[in-house]
């Protein structure tokens, strides 16, 4: 049993999907949990009709969901070559779905309606795909991951309940790998006990699969994606990266602490917890080695590993009586933080003064100096960006630090971070 997670990227064309058959089709005798991410750009599409219908412009949010509703269509015409296959009821029952949410009035909070309309991407994707795959004799069966996902009502970051899931996956998931050797879900969602959908935070594709991988006692889970393994920083964003052949579970989970966005930061757990290799590889190539995760593997190889967050702000926080800022105004702090959800990214304490980094929510970020400014003076700067370097050298620090005014910095024997501005 192998997992494999394909995403958006591997899905933006025609030309892709039949890639990502291609890659299947290699492993004729494997049994293939397949977890599949809405196709590129289309989880963006589905936010801006999330935003609209929230912001009560319902015309601008069904010609959005229309639009779409046509990309897919086209695709699985392609791909089937006509509408008559059965896969476009399927598809149409969705955008019904989607439809009548957006008949509604929102009356709940925004993070309910994003839920109900973002994780449709994901069912779409895995409708086409699967019913393209049996087309061309790849025999599947295509599993809806809301009835085996049962999860809190914690919108767009739900929390999975173990036990429940499990024994959906016992029960539901592997009878099916008796009489088929492909398995077809989504990512990134799942269903609260009173069957509303929920989303597992973006990008949680990856950590889905690595859930089935967990629970199902795969060999190893594959994540392919559009470059030849696991990188030391964002090739678009710094020149002359190299791959990573191999690194441990503990190094990928520090660099997903940072903001790299390679691996979903809750992907890793599930996967060592039962020592489960996760392999990055290259749907483009698939015969390029890629990089493997695991339990162990030598720091000293490690090349500087760079991760750049952009969009950053930089909170000043100070007591308004000058007393200083020790553990229990701290403890206020951390509680408001917590309350709005709200992750700090880099922090220092002063005296009377606590500065944080964040990530630029204007909406959150509103909120958050309203509730702090009940006790503190609150100073703040936006438009900043933060570096993190792991196994950092100096010559590299001052020639990613050039043209750039360093406002906050913290540095250990491994890693240094630097907030600047340019």
């Amino acid at each position: 049993m192998k997992v494999f997670k394909f995403g958006g990227a591997s899905l933006e064309s025609v030309e892709r999907i039949r890639q990502v058959a291609q890659i299947v089709q290699a492993f004729p005798d494997e049994k293939l949990l397949i977890v599949i991410s809405a196709m590129a750009k289309t989880t963006n599409e589905l936010e801006k009709v999330a935003e609209n219908f929230f912001l009560r412009k319902r015309e601008i949010a069904a010609q959005l969901l229309y639009n779409v509703e046509q990309s897919h269509l086209n695709v699985a015409e392609v791909l089937l070559g006509n509408r008559q296959h059965p896969v476009f009821i399927q598809l149409q029952q969705f955008f019904t779905e989607a439809e009548w949410t957006l008949g509604e009035k929102p009356m709940r909070q925004y993070d309910y309606y994003y839920d109900q309309l973002v994780g449709l991407g994901e069912l779409l994707s895995t409708a086409i795909v699967s019913a393209y795959f049996n087309s061309i004799g790849l025999a599947n069966t295509w599993l809806d991951v809301r009835d085996v996902f049962r999860t809190d009502d914690n919108f767009r970051d739900a929390n999975i309940d173990w036990a429940y899931t499990q024994r959906q996956v016992t029960e539901k998931v592997a009878p099916l790998f008796d009489t088929l050797n492909i398995v077809i879900t989504q990512g990134f969602i799942g269903s609260t006990d009173q069957n509303e959908s929920v989303t597992l935070g973006r990008e949680g594709s990856d950590y889905s699969a690595a859930v089935f991988a967990n629970m199902l006692d795969a060999e190893n889970q594959t994540i392919w994606k559009d470059v030849e393994g696991l990188k030391n920083a964002d090739p678009k964003l710094f020149p002359n990266t190299v791959n990573i052949p191999e690194i441990s579970y503990g190094e990928v989970i520090e660099m997903a602490y940072y903001g790299a966005q390679v691996i979903h930061p809750k992907t890793i757990k599930p996967l060592q917890n039962k020592q489960i290799p996760l392999l990055v590889k290259c749907f483009l190539d698939k015969n390029l080695p890629g990089t493997v995760i695991k339990e162990t593997a030598d720091v000293k190889r490690l090349p500087p590993i760079i991760v750049l967050k952009k969009n950053q702000v930089l909170l000043n926080i100070t007591s308004k009586d000058y007393s200083f800022i020790t553990e229990d105004k701290i403890s206020d702090i951390y509680e408001i933080f917590h309350g709005l959800k709200v992750k700090i990214n880099l922090m220092q304490n002063g005296a009377i003064n606590f500065s944080c980094c964040i990530d630029n929510n204007p909406e959150k970020i509103e909120l958050l100096i309203k509730t702090l400014h009940q006790q503190f003076k609150i100073v703040y700067n936006e438009g900043l960006e933060l570096l993190t370097v792991r196994y950092y050298q100096t010559g590299l620090l001052e020639e990613l630090s050039n043209g750039h005014t360093v406002l906050l910095e913290q540095r250990s024997p491994a890693t240094i971070q630097r907030l600047w501005k340019k």
